[in-house]
């Protein structure tokens, strides 16, 4: 997988929201923005738990684009812009692959039983031999990794490596209080010593940041000449 389509965190849940709703509510796909944010802050069938606004989640998929990762289209009667997922055509994997890597996107590592029972909601997966043959290209790929076996753990589990962010290695979460993991941009930076006058995470948020503006001045662009198109004049490119 190409570096420059590696998902963030807040990409790698709307991804996987985009693929959720896709496969389980094909009714109301593809997705409005409400609905998107509404998917992104659920509470079930999520790890961890998370809370977006409408505006971080509209610039992360402004960045999803970008990517090739998702579309924006205009469905025919309605003034809603709506999202969809190019998941299938980027990976050129089957349904069953796709489920599979929403799940891992959504809930982070898991062992095969947990991760067969979550992903039959979406696609079918009647037996573990089945689940075992759908991660057979993941893993051939490298778009899944199988993690070594936890102490005390009944099976091994597996994680996905299109968001090495989304979610912290669970040791790093030792002696920590059960619940919800805490977002990955939350967790606590090694300290440095002696401490530079800027530090690589406000570097790195700074450089978020830049992405994130890059990714809302392309989706009002794109407004702005649906908006031109409809009033029937031509906006110049530039």
């Amino acid at each position: 997988m190409d570096d420059a389509r590696k998902l963030d965190p807040i990409e790698a849940r709307l991804l996987g929201v985009l693929v959720e709703k896709e496969l389980t509510t094909p009714e109301q796909y593809p997705l409005s923005l409400n609905a998107l944010t509404a998917g992104c802050n659920q509470k079930s069938n999520r790890d961890p738990v998370l809370e977006f606004s409408e505006a971080e989640v509209h610039a992360a998929t402004g960045k999803l684009i970008v990517k090739g990762w998702a579309g924006a289209v205009h469905p025919a009667g309605s003034r809603v812009e709506r999202f969809r997922h190019n998941a299938a055509e980027v990976l050129g994997v089957g349904r069953a692959q796709i489920a599979i890597l929403a799940e891992l996107l959504l809930r982070g590592p898991q062992q095969p039983g947990e991760l067969r029972a979550r992903a039959a909601r979406m696609v079918e997966l009647p037996t573990q031999p089945a689940l075992l043959e759908a991660l057979e290209p993941l893993l051939a790929r490298g778009l899944v990794a199988r993690l070594e076996r936890e102490p005390g753990a009944r099976a091994e589990s597996y994680g996905q490596t299109l968001a090495p962010l989304a979610h912290p290695p669970r040791t790093a979460a030792a002696g920590a209080s059960h619940g919800a993991a805490p977002h990955p941009a939350a967790l606590p930076t090694p300290p440095v010593a002696p401490a530079p006058a800027v530090t690589p995470g406000e570097l790195a948020a700074v450089d978020r940041r830049v992405s994130e503006l890059a990714a809302e001045i392309q989706l009002l662009r794109r407004q702005l000449s649906n908006l031109a198109w409809k009033l029937g004049e031509k906006l110049d490119p530039q």
